[in-house]
């Protein structure tokens, strides 16, 4: 069985969450209620890391996808209408999967991503920080490459003949009235780790993905008859799994730094400040939103311009 480690084309965000119908379940994993209530599979796009990255022989940590592997955006195709008289939502919900049931797994561990070493970077991100907050979009172009900016979507390269600054802009959102785009920019600045971009030299992509081994990722959603999407990892040691989505609930697990199967509430009162998880006895419990992490995410990309001075080179996910 072959993973695609994958990131939603909409996330909104590397640490937010979000519901659908008051459900708490994070928009980056695979399951999301629609509609009518029901769960059903989400279409990531391949991203956070490469498939053959399965196949490494030790532990992974996140690469990226090749502008070079990407399809134009131009060429995406509609998926075909559905047949006269049927609705596409319910034929496309009876085609997926369904959930397996709660089982033990066996834990594995994964490790946070380290602070990338480079003291031009840690400056640029510095003034990059200074930037979205104070808004200043003709400040934030002059850090940005001008042409060749590259921002990955589901339907490809969707930066087309956009200048760098009118894709970031773009996939950021940076004219929403509630300078959410802003954040999302001072959010980015603000984080320390990296990973190298394969194909551009002098180029890596951040927030960093956890370090882990990927062939017992692989195992662990076999054995579980669940998909990578189903996953997560906590965000600290030590979290604790409640009985029911309350802080003062009573605790019957307890995780450390590893990764851990997230399940869709189907609750109508659903909390969206818990998400429930399944512990690795089996058990099915609830933690904290923020304590659980998804293999995928936005990431910015910087890299190195002729002078060797570091720009915004590219985008991933964004609107």
């Amino acid at each position: 069985m072959e993973l695609n480690f994958r990131i939603e084309q909409h996330v909104i965000g590397r640490n937010e969450f979000a519901a659908s119908r008051a459900v708490a379940i994070l928009r980056q994993f695979r399951y999301q209620l629609d509609a009518n209530g029901e769960a059903h599979m989400r279409i990531f796009v391949l991203g956070v890391m490469a498939a053959g990255l399965i196949a490494a022989p030790v532990s992974a940590q996140q690469t990226l996808p090749r502008p070079s592997q990407m399809p134009p955006a131009s060429t995406q195709k509609a998926p075909p209408p559905p047949p006269q008289g049927q609705k596409g939502a319910p034929q496309q919900q009876a085609q997926q999967p369904p959930m397996a049931p709660p089982a033990p797994y066996t834990v594995l561990k994964v490790a946070p991503p380290k602070p990338y070493d480079d003291a031009a970077l840690a400056a640029f991100r510095k003034e990059l920080a200074a930037i979205a907050q104070k808004k200043d979009r003709p400040a934030l172009a002059k850090l940005v490459l001008p042409q060749g900016f590259f921002w990955l979507k589901e339907q490809g390269n969707a930066a087309g003949k956009k200048t760098g600054i009118e894709a970031l802009a773009t996939a950021l959102s940076l004219a929403a009235k509630d300078g959410s785009g802003w954040d999302t920019l001072a959010e980015f600045a603000a984080d320390e780790t990296a990973a190298p971009y394969p194909d551009r030299p002098n180029t890596v992509c951040s927030p960093a993905g956890p370090e882990f081994d990927a062939q017992a990722l692989e195992k662990l959603a076999e054995t579980t008859k669940t998909d990578a999407g189903d996953w997560g990892f906590t965000a600290t040691d030590g979290v604790e799994v409640h009985a029911t989505a309350a802080q003062n609930a009573p605790v019957i697990e307890k995780l450390g730094m590893q990764f851990v199967r997230v399940m869709p509430d189907m609750a109508p009162n659903a909390s969206q400040d818990f998400m429930r998880v399944v512990a690795p006895s089996g058990k099915v419990g609830f933690v904290p939103a923020e304590a659980i992490n998804p293999l995928g995410s936005d990431q910015l990309c910087y890299g190195k311009d002729a002078s060797g001075a570091w720009k915004i080179v590219g985008m991933i996910g964004g609107e």
